[in-house]
């Protein structure tokens, strides 16, 4: 499913318009970017938590040459699933 799958589907299930619905997917998905950017949890229970996690630096391998690079650390996101997404799903 993608981007306009997902809206149109929150459409047909609501009584919002595709425009209305592609907004507040807008703004949600703006407003948890935000917040794990500052550096906070967003937790949505049922569903999950979108929150950010430290990877260390470490050193890789160049595929092409074979050669190591170093990989610096930084962040990344990262989204848990919570329990009832978890038991739906299998």
């Amino acid at each position: 499913m993608n981007k306009s799958d997902l809206i149109t589907n929150i459409a047909s299930k609501t009584s919002a318009s595709k425009r209305d619905c592609e907004s507040m997917l807008k703004a949600f998905t703006d407003t948890v970017i935000k917040a794990v950017a500052r550096g906070d949890k967003v937790s949505m229970v049922g569903f999950g938590s979108f929150g950010a996690v430290k990877r260390k630096a470490r050193t890789g391998r160049n595929p092409a040459t074979g050669r190591p690079i170093n990989i610096p650390a930084k962040k990344v996101p990262k989204f848990t699933a919570g329990k009832e997404f978890k038991d739906r799903i299998g």
